[in-house]
């Protein structure tokens, strides 16, 4: 099934041009995410992270974008812009710049972004690096709050939502399993309460107030990603794991006709058994260096075409840091997703 998909979506992608607008009459008038990294449009692109040409989680560029706003692009809604700006790090480094909310801007997905827990990597309640950078971190449960109360507590049942979260939980728990304070069994449990937490959000809090078009994205396999391959048998088995109870936690419930669940999973497990398929080089190695020399952070959030490893081909490479994807990555990502809502009758 997905060898099908990979050359739809390759034919998708060269006769899209790479989601250019095109939609003469949107179907929706606008488009609400939530999530983390994955979803965040410029949250931290302010101070240094801006004056280095950062602030998306890929190869940063003019024409960089990630999966949610190419999904935009196609769709014809106006431009994503981020809801929430600042960064809470070091002053001293060019990392303290105050939270900015803004109230025209529907995409809350933030870097670092847990399910309900306020705390995840590059906050600085964790010190060490994480106090450098100062990330805000606000999780789900907040993103959506602050979404209703501007909007007087409903959905107007008219806006396209997208859901994609999880990574973090799982980072911050593979960590506590690392460091010796938290047993594989308790991680992967709580694993499973994040997943379920998410879908009573989804739930209760997005499609009990009023939302009827809600895309949700499973968690992609991390222990397939170079973070998950740098682990070692043991912890990239027990990843899996984390992952896999998640999602099934996750889609308890969830089988409504305003929720559309995409299997991301499914689909990034076929990208790196069949990287040809859909076009790709390289699925195991960065696109970007980061060495401290070329990237202080060690991230994505810093990566520029101008900071990438010798010889790498951003177009050709799946993941621009450990977990995060290039341009190109995210953009495969779109298209299964506007597959499935072309197969929903929602495109």
């Amino acid at each position: 099934m997905f060898r099908v998909l990979a050359l739809f979506v390759a034919a998708l992608l060269l006769a899209s041009c790479g989601g250019d607008r095109d939609s003469p009459s949107p179907r929706y008038p606008e488009l609400v995410s939530f999530g983390d990294s994955l979803s965040d449009v410029g949250t931290y692109r302010v101070g240094t992270v801006q004056a280095l040409g950062g602030g998306r989680y890929t190869v940063n560029g003019s024409s960089a974008r990630n999966w949610v706003e190419y999904v935009a692009a196609d769709m014809g809604v106006p431009d994503l812009c981020a809801a929430r700006t600042g960064l809470d790090g070091s002053a001293a480094q060019g990392f303290a710049v105050p939270p900015t909310s803004h109230p025209e801007c529907t995409a809350y997905g933030q870097g670092g972004a847990r399910v309900t827990n306020p705390i995840g990597p590059g906050n600085k309640a964790l010190g060490g690096g994480n106090a450098i950078l100062g990330q805000l971190t606000e999780p789900v449960v907040n993103q959506i709050g602050m979404h209703l109360a501007r909007r007087g507590g409903r959905f107007s049942g008219s806006e396209l939502v997208t859901i994609l979260a999880g990574g973090n939980d799982v980072f911050m728990n593979i960590a506590l399993v690392g460091s010796g304070q938290q047993t594989p069994d308790q991680a992967v449990q709580a694993m499973a309460v994040a997943g379920s937490e998410l879908g009573t959000l989804v739930r209760e809090e997005i499609v009990g107030r009023g939302a009827t078009r809600v895309v949700l994205l499973l968690l992609p396999d991390l222990s397939a990603s170079p973070f998950g391959n740098a682990l070692g048998p043991q912890l990239q088995a027990l990843v899996l794991q984390m992952v896999q109870a998640f999602n099934a936690s996750l889609r308890v419930g969830l089988d409504l006709p305003s929720v559309l669940i995409v299997d991301t999973f499914s689909y990034s497990q076929d990208q790196i058994r069949n990287p040809a398929q859909y076009a790709l080089d390289n699925v195991t190695v960065p696109a970007c260096n980061l060495t401290p020399a070329a990237n202080p952070l060690g991230s994505a959030l810093i990566c520029t075409t101008a900071t990438l490893q010798t010889g790498s081909d951003p177009t050709r490479y799946l993941f621009a840091d450990s977990v995060h994807p290039t341009p190109i990555g995210y953009r495969l990502t779109a298209q299964f997703v506007l597959i499935r809502m072309l197969q929903r009758g929602w495109r």
